[in-house]
C-alpha cells in the first residue's frame, strides 16, 4: 500500500467534448434530430462558397431607361422644319 488515493482509470474511447444528457423518455429519432441541430449550430458542417457579384443581367437597373434631356440638336438632326 502507497497511501496514495486511486485513481479511476480514464477511458481512452470516452468523448471529451461537450456533453447531451437527454431526460425524460425520446425516441433514437428524435435524439438523432436533437444532435444535428446542435451540431449544425456549433459549425459542424461544410462551409457555404461566397456569392459572386451579382449578375448584371439581372439587375433592376436595366428596367429604368436613361433621361432624355430636349435639346435643339434634337430638331436638326430630325429634318423637320423649325
Amino acid at each position: 500500500m502507497t497511501g496514495a488515493p486511486e485513481q479511476p482509470e480514464t477511458d481512452a474511447t470516452a468523448p471529451t467534448g461537450p456533453r447531451i444528457e437527454v431526460l425524460g423518455d425520446a425516441s433514437p429519432e428524435q435524439v438523432a434530430a436533437l444532435v444535428a441541430v446542435l451540431s449544425g449550430g456549433l459549425g459542424g458542417g461544410a462551409e457555404e462558397a461566397p456569392a459572386g457579384p451579382p449578375s448584371a443581367w439581372s439587375s433592376p437597373e436595366r428596367l429604368v431607361r436613361p433621361p432624355v434631356y430636349p435639346s435643339r440638336a434634337g430638331w436638326v438632326a430630325s429634318g423637320l422644319p423649325r
